[in-house]
């Protein structure tokens, strides 16, 4: 991705001070597995989270990266109860929304919005663009002043679409402009928090960098807090604050930004870093590329201990008989789970 005409983003001062906007302790999400038709006897659980630790400021950006499958998507569904937890809590503002009812929750939804991965398939095709974007106000029943067609027509100007479009088709936009519909949706009730799964995985390259430099102008703008879920490194760098990273379910290490970039203690971290594209040849020829061998272990029996040693070079005989606890390792507020843990330079 091409951010280059772009400033990466600085955590605003006094943040690391300001009270937790949500935090989530001991999150679980287990999808039972099942035989038979009638009396459908549970055989097991896909562990798709399995106990994890986070916290989220106003106004700030968490990050939240690993490979496909690792329970990024499903945390970011729990976080805005589109999906039921199994174990854990989650506190909003405080309050514990873990298994409130579908009722209870609706007013929250003003303040906790989730912008889709897949542009095209989150939009209503029988539905015009204005009455999308205009679906947060009739089901909140919150009368704007001008009308609701006139904040429809300037959330639409707010993230660069032409207001004249009002009445056309999801059909009728390109996959940034359609992504740009999503995020009005969302911003249009003026949300505190937004949970974002991987929007501009979808998108070309190009536009990538337009769809996040402008979510980082609305969190200026309407101080939003970002719960921002992807798979790609460098997008992860460029927008967020703190980084967490996930592997088979759980949270193997969480650090601000340049601390866990610069300074990597877990061994799943430095792979992934690795592999990040360096624009300088002279860098990449001489930085280490780390391959991990295996695919990663199913979530329906992880492997015991630390569930990365696997595919991990460092794994001794305490990595399979004791899980790593997820500790502060070097600077304030970086935490690794691993037994061994080291520093090294891969980027």
């Amino acid at each position: 991705m091409t951010t280059s005409t772009s400033v990466e983003k600085t955590p605003p001062t006094g943040k690391a001070e300001r009270e937790a906007l949500l935090v989530v302790e001991g999150l679980q999400r287990y999808f039972p597995v099942t035989r038979g038709i009638i009396l459908q006897k549970q055989t097991g659980a896909v562990k798709a989270v399995d106990g994890i630790d986070f916290s989220i400021r106003p106004g700030e950006t968490l990050g939240v990266v690993g490979e496909s499958g690792c329970g990024k998507s499903t945390t970011g569904r729990l976080v805005t109860r589109l999906d039921e937890p199994t174990g854990g809590t989650i506190r909003f503002e405080g309050a514990d929304i873990t298994h409130i009812t579908r009722a209870k929750m609706r007013p929250l939804r003003r303040d906790v919005q989730m912008i889709f991965q897949d542009p095209f398939s989150s939009l209503n095709p029988r539905q015009t663009v204005g009455t999308i974007i205009a679906s947060p106000f009739a089901i909140q029943k919150i009368k704007t002043e001008g009308g609701t067609k006139k904040a429809v027509q300037e959330l639409m100007d707010r993230v660069g679409l032409n207001p004249e479009h009002y009445n056309r088709y999801p059909h009728e936009f390109s996959g940034g402009q359609r992504q740009r519909i999503g995020i009005a949706r969302a911003l249009a009730l003026r949300p505190k928090l937004i949970v974002c799964d991987e929007p501009v995985s979808a998108l070309d390259v190009s536009i990538q960098a337009q769809i996040v430099n402008l979510l980082e102008d609305l969190q200026d703008d309407f101080e939003l807090a970002y719960l921002f879920i992807a798979h790609d490194l460098s997008v992860i760098r460029h927008i967020s604050d703190r980084v967490a990273v996930m592997y088979l379910g759980k949270i193997v290490e969480i650090a601000e930004r340049d601390e866990l970039y610069n300074h990597a203690r877990h061994p799943y971290t430095h792979a992934l870093l690795s592999a990040v594209p360096e624009p300088d040849p002279d860098s990449l020829a001489s930085r280490e590329r780390i391959r991990l061998t295996g695919d990663v272990p199913s979530p329906l029996n992880p492997p015991s201990g630390c569930r990365f040693r696997t595919r991990c070079w460092k794994a001794q005989e305490i990595c399979a008989e004791q899980e790593p606890p997820l500790l502060q390792i070097g600077a304030p507020g970086h935490q690794a789970a691993c037994h061994f843990p080291e520093e090294r330079d891969v980027i």
